[in-house]
């Protein structure tokens, strides 16, 4: 018989070790992980299967965080997201004020505490 899961979550990074690490973390808190490489997996994952909850990077190929929030928060007003950056041209702490603006609840810059993520994730998904 299967563990129940406390919740299923897509995690959207294209950095396949810090992706793997989330997967890792949040599997041993219960949690079941999805995983995409960028915006465009993201979309079609989650349109074909939607989670409780998205954690996204913001600075991607193919589709960044930023376009992907937008799509996602106009095809599911509900969704919950949590949006991630560690840099690009313009810094990260402006493109998370811009995803803030989207309604996305929680931003973190890498590096950060997972355990501080996993707190965030409870909070919207419990």
């Amino acid at each position: 018989m299967a563990r129940p899961t406390k919740g299923r979550i897509l995690v959207v990074d294209d950095d396949p070790g810090f992706r793997e690490m989330l997967q890792c973390m949040l599997s041993d808190d219960g949690f079941e992980v999805e995983l995409a490489t960028n915006g465009l997996e993201a979309l079609s994952k989650y349109r074909a299967n939607p989670t409780d909850l998205v954690v996204t990077d913001i600075i991607m190929p193919e589709k960044e965080g930023i376009e992907t929030i937008i799509e996602l928060k106009r095809d599911y007003p509900g969704i919950k997201i949590i949006a991630i950056s560690g840099g690009g041209s313009i810094g990260p702490k402006e493109y998370l004020d811009t995803v803030r603006l989207l309604g996305v609840k929680h931003t973190f810059f890498k590096p950060f505490e997972v355990s501080d993520l996993i707190v965030a994730v409870k909070k919207l998904i419990g």
